[in-house]
């Protein structure tokens, strides 16, 4: 008797811890649970973000230092969902905007937080000659080509792997694009690091090989505001560069180098974001704001710190430092309080900025303009770094 007894417990005591573990598993991610890799350098957690409308699964990865600050990226675009760092006062915020879910994203997004590629910024009416061949790539922004078209890399799910280096943790990501790709000739085997370090710096690491001469030029679209709401007009912003590359009124470069010197263009000296953007100026028309690349002062190669950015609020400090010649600054100008992002926030006009470093618009067509031309046996390497610290 003693003995029967003693069995149903243990036979109720097992149907509980089963239903205790199915009600965890559908409580779960899709049925998934959250994977976590703790290290002495940081903590890496994967979880599912959702499933593409052909049925891809996503996932998100959230990388945290051992400050507590974190980097949320999606496998999804290589979007940096979330970027969260102290103020002054050593309150944590969220200084990029975005999206709480994967379905914003895909259904309209205005490249938050998305690496871009094969070709960051415009081609003009999207075509190039390359040895002697011309490609036709898509109109995707006007008669001009834009960040990669209409399927570009901030619109692919990536392979994604969580890795340790040096004083971070971070995700490497891998996309092959394939020959005739939104019409770029070659495959391109591309790899891109994100690295988040104990000193709050998000070290972005882009290499890419190909089998037939391409071009590729590969940037990070994050949209920032170190104040984490409103505008970024009281941002203070400044680029070493002593000149830029005018546009026309597609936002294609002229193929001029233009002094900064006496122009709104001149952020040699830290200066308001919204100082000068409202000025009867050609090119601050053109760009309905700040819209153009700067040429970045003595390029060669290495890596320098190019730009600075200061929101007196906060007292949030964010510094760029790059490999790569160029800086296209953005002031969210086609911002116009038509998307809700995240935590119900509605994105106003100008409230966020984004530097992208990159090789220039239109290089392809621009013959004095350094080469984005990739050939076989060579490899695009280049690093771009955000440091984030106060003040």
């Amino acid at each position: 008797m003693k003995g029967t007894i003693m069995n149903r417990s243990v036979k109720i005591l097992l149907i509980l811890l089963t239903v205790i573990f199915i009600g965890s598993l559908i409580g779960c991610n899709d049925g998934m649970m959250a994977k976590i890799i703790k290290t002495k350098k940081g903590t890496i957690t994967m979880e599912q973000f959702g499933t593409t409308p052909d049925g891809k699964r996503v996932d998100i990865y959230t990388l945290t230092n051992t400050k507590g600050c974190e980097v949320k990226i999606t496998n999804y675009g290589g979007i940096v969902v979330s970027l969260t760092v102290p103020d002054k006062d050593k309150q944590m915020g969220d200084i990029v905007l975005g999206y709480d879910n994967l379905d914003g994203y895909i259904k309209n997004n205005p490249y938050f937080g998305a690496l871009i590629g094969r070709y960051g910024n415009r081609i003009g009416k999207a075509t190039f000659k390359l040895d002697g061949q011309t490609y036709k790539l898509a109109a995707n922004n006007g008669e001009n080509h834009l960040h990669g078209g209409n399927v570009g890399f901030d619109k692919v799910v990536w392979d994604a792997n969580e890795i340790e280096q040096k004083d971070a943790v971070g995700l490497e990501l891998s996309y092959m694009s394939k020959d005739g790709e939104e019409g770029y000739p070659g495959n391109l085997s591309c790899t891109v690091k994100y690295l988040w370090t104990n000193k709050n710096e998000l070290v972005i690491e882009y290499k890419a090989t190909t089998d037939k001469i391409t071009v590729v030029n590969l940037t990070h679209h994050s949209y920032f505001n170190l104040a984490g709401k409103g505008d970024i007009l009281n941002h203070q912003l400044m680029i070493k560069a002593d000149k830029y590359t005018p546009i026309d009124t597609g936002l294609i470069p002229t193929g001029e180098l233009r002094v900064v010197k006496n122009s709104p263009m001149d952020f040699t000296k830290p200066t308001a974001i919204g100082a000068r953007i409202e000025e009867d100026n050609e090119q601050l028309a053109y760009g309905l704001g700040y819209d153009h690349n700067w040429v970045l002062n003595n390029y060669n190669g290495s890596m320098k710190m190019v730009a600075k950015v200061y929101e007196p609020t906060s007292g949030r400090v964010m510094e760029v430092h790059t490999t790569e010649p160029g800086l296209q600054f953005y002031s969210g100008n086609f911002l116009d309080g038509t998307i809700t992002g995240k935590g119900g926030m509605v994105y106003k006009h100008r409230n966020g900025l984004c530097l992208e470093t990159q090789h220039f618009p239109d290089s392809p067509n621009k013959p004095k303009f350094l080469t984005t031309t990739l050939k076989p046996g060579e490899e695009y390497s280049t690093t771009t770094i955000y440091k984030f610290k106060t003040k």
